[in-house]
């Protein structure tokens, strides 16, 4: 039986998890988890990997230069340097309001990259 230690990031706890895989490589045991989201933290982490996203976007024709953005939602992991690819490519024009659609569905990922701030 495979085994994999991780420390999770859900809360401040920090708690040490060990996750166990089966023969076919399916998650069989989380143990080490204070709380519910460690256990889903940990089955996540081990087999499909998302993180938010956060950066920012340039801003045309106003007094700021950028606007800070994120990602509506997680997005994989192994996508992250081609995301990045994308946003660095992407402006959007003055006035920009929090909530802000920035760039829609980024590489098919059904997950928006979204204005945290305003921009004049």
């Amino acid at each position: 039986m495979e085994k994999r230690e991780l420390v999770c990031v859900a809360c401040p706890l920090g708690c040490p998890i060990t996750v166990e895989f089966d023969a076919d490589g399916k998650v069989s045991s989380v143990t080490g988890n204070t709380c519910k989201r460690g256990d889903a933290y940990a089955r996540t982490e081990v087999t499909n990997p998302t993180r938010m996203l956060t950066t920012t976007v340039k801003v045309e024709g106003g007094k700021s230069y950028v606007v800070p953005v994120k990602s509506a939602n997680p997005i994989p992991k192994g996508m992250m340097f081609e995301c990045m690819e994308v946003i660095n490519k992407a402006s959007i024009k003055a006035p920009v309001n929090i909530g802000d659609v920035v760039i829609e569905n980024i590489l098919g990922t059904g997950v928006d990259i979204i204005a945290t701030n305003y921009a004049e």
